[in-house]
């Protein structure tokens, strides 16, 4: 048995969601695979942090090599083998998708264990247990977060979720406008998420009314993003938003807004299409969102830029039990 959960793009609402502001988050067709019937080669502090809270028994086999490298999906690795690793961190939430994928593989396996009525078969896990047991988990092992990550791989589709004043994540499905393009793109630039972010907590300590006013200007973007009924408004709230970021990275010292999307954004915006960072930014993976494809100019401009396009679908399922028919990779 083989269990598999997506990676995700954060679209919309990096940094303003912990505010409080929606962040638009899809889960992408890349996945980890999990398999509980094999030993783990390695133990996350996420998947670690479930077992210390007792919400898992033991870790299993996993491989999120597709969340690090420009394949779509690994082929399974030989029994014992240690998960692959890539030369590329592809920012689309590794940690995340292996707790979901580990938390089910092992619910998977031990709901196969019990006993059922013939002609019957338990579901294997709680979707709503499984996602409340990884988000502690997470945030347990992070030392905090807005768990949308954690979301978009136990549910998968499109979400947005907001952050309430107790620390509870309310998600619900989200339908982006009708004809919006999405292109990802990932460069070699990388940034730790943590340390980004306690730049930015340093920046509240040493300067609160612009950090306040930085995120308040990109929690109206995201807001506005949220409600965006066609591509050009949401384009102009993603624009909004980088605007605030880029700021908030220069005060701050965190490199949100890398060099390179600032210059590709006047090409992009000829466009009628905005270049973002996805997540807290850093240079892993940005956004072309627009209502047509990047043009071959625009896409050369990229390449020379150090970025390059990674192929993705928006939308990927949740976690589940890969189908027994369908064929594995060899």
């Amino acid at each position: 048995m083989i269990v598999r959960a997506p990676g995700k793009l954060v679209l919309s609402g990096a940094y303003a969601v912990l505010e409080g502001a929606p962040a638009l988050v899809a889960a992408v067709d890349r996945y980890v695979l999990a398999d509980p019937a094999r030993p783990a080669a390695l133990v996350t502090e996420e998947v670690q942090a479930a077992i210390d809270a007792g919400a898992l028994d033991v870790a299993a086999w996993f491989d999120a090599s597709a969340l690090r490298s420009a394949e779509p999906e690994p082929p399974l690795a030989s029994p014992g083998a240690p998960p692959r690793e890539a030369s590329r961190k592809l920012g689309l939430g590794s940690s995340a998708a292996i707790l979901v994928a580990t938390l089910a593989a092992r619910a998977a396996a031990a709901s196969e264990a019990r006993a059922a009525p013939a002609g019957q078969r338990a579901p294997a896990w709680d979707p709503r247990a499984l996602f409340l047991d990884a988000l502690a988990a997470h945030r347990r092992a992070q030392g905090g977060g807005s768990g949308v990550d954690v979301a978009a791989s136990v549910y998968g589709g499109v979400l947005c979720c907001r952050l309430g004043p107790g620390g509870e994540l309310d998600v619900a499905p989200h339908a982006l406008p009708g004809g919006l393009v999405i292109e990802v793109f990932a460069s070699d630039a990388s940034a730790r998420t943590s340390a980004m972010l306690e730049r930015v907590r340093a920046l509240a300590a040493r300067e609160p009314e612009a950090h306040r006013a930085l995120l308040g200007a990109a929690a109206e973007g995201a807001r506005a993003a949220a409600f965006a009924a066609d591509a050009r408004a949401l384009v102009a709230a993603l624009d909004r938003q980088v605007d605030a970021l880029a700021e908030l990275g220069d005060r701050s010292g965190a490199p949100i807004v890398t060099p390179a999307l600032r210059r590709l954004r006047p090409a992009a915006a000829a466009e009628g299409a905005a270049i973002a960072p996805s997540g807290a930014g850093g240079g892993d993976v940005s956004l072309f969102v627009g209502g047509a494809p990047p043009s071959t100019a625009w896409l050369a401009a990229a390449r020379e830029a150090g970025l390059e396009r990674v192929p993705m679908s928006l939308g990927a399922p949740g976690v589940h039990v890969l189908d027994a028919a369908r064929p594995l990779p060899a």
